[in-house]
């Protein structure tokens, strides 16, 4: 078995992130030596890289491996962190950049006469740290000419632009609003426009083929229910002059003295010998004749 010698000048080890989010991050260290047999001060100062600001806090343990979350971050942040014991012994260091603000939902183009209107949700529906004083700013990439250019801010949920070529592929960005210096952006929502120089964006497209659809769907539709009520009442009608006939052939064959309806079998209908007499037994006083 090994064991280091305790000496308080080395500096701490294994200083790595466990987590990182947008408000805060969780970093772990093991003690410069094993096993400290007592509680060991330890200085972690946290630089922001961005804003050019400076923090410090103590931490105290006796434990071999040490977890820290250093909290009050922001959103998009760049940080250098350092950690060493309390008597400014050797230090640890490593940089941290914290997830960035998500990007806006529902981007979509509404197409007008001479321009477009980009519109989308705002981002304080589900970002708690976002304020919507601080905006969103719009990029656009043209294809054809392979440039970016950055279109403006807005604190509202929708940004007009104008002036747009037609023939060229356009893509469009919406994005919380960079802080200091173009840093500490959020993510960005991205939607592509006019692909084929056509006018139309690829969410529009989507939707006039739907129109489409439904243009031949609802007159088919149309047309089967109208179908379906002629021969509901064609029905009706032949049901109204079955029962009719049958009342007049049961009112024509009614007797009064017996108070029903007679009708003869279905045998005797259509026998051509009805009329013919009925033939009686001979009398016993008759000669029979057979020639």
């Amino acid at each position: 078995v090994v064991r280091m010698i305790p000496d308080s000048r080395l500096p701490p080890r294994h200083l790595h992130a466990v987590r990182t989010a947008k408000t805060f991050a969780v970093i772990k260290w093991e003690s410069p030596y094993d096993s400290p047999d007592q509680d060991m001060l330890y200085a972690v100062a946290v630089k922001d890289l961005v804003r050019k600001t400076d923090k410090i806090y103590k931490v105290k343990s006796r434990n071999s491996t040490v977890e820290y979350t250093i909290r009050k971050l922001e959103p998009g942040g760049k940080y250098h962190v350092i950690v060493q014991l309390g008597n400014m012994s050797k230090e640890s260091s490593m940089k941290i950049n914290t997830v960035p603000l998500s990007a806006p939902d529902a981007l979509k183009i509404i197409t007008e006469n001479d321009h477009i209107l980009l519109f989308w949700k705002s981002l304080a529906l589900k970002e708690s740290n976002f304020n919507e004083s601080r905006g969103y700013e719009i990029h656009m990439f043209d294809s054809l000419m392979n440039i970016t250019a950055y279109l403006g801010n807005t604190t509202e949920n929708f940004f007009k632009v104008s002036n747009l070529k037609m023939g060229h592929n356009y893509s469009f960005s919406v994005q919380a609003r960079c802080l200091y210096g173009g840093q500490m952006c959020g993510e960005p929502a991205t939607l592509l426009y006019d692909e084929l120089g056509t006018g139309k964006d690829s969410s529009a497209t989507q939707s006039g083929r739907a129109t489409d659809v439904a243009a031949i769907v609802v007159p088919v539709l149309f047309l089967l229910l109208v179908t379906l009520g002629i021969g509901f009442v064609v029905l009706y009608m032949r049901h109204r002059r079955l029962q009719n006939s049958f009342t007049a052939f049961a009112n024509s064959h009614y007797s009064s003295r017996l108070g029903s309806a007679i009708f003869s079998s279905g045998d005797d209908l259509g026998d051509e010998d009805d009329e013919a007499p009925m033939i009686t037994g001979f009398s016993d006083d008759v000669p029979m004749v057979i020639a």
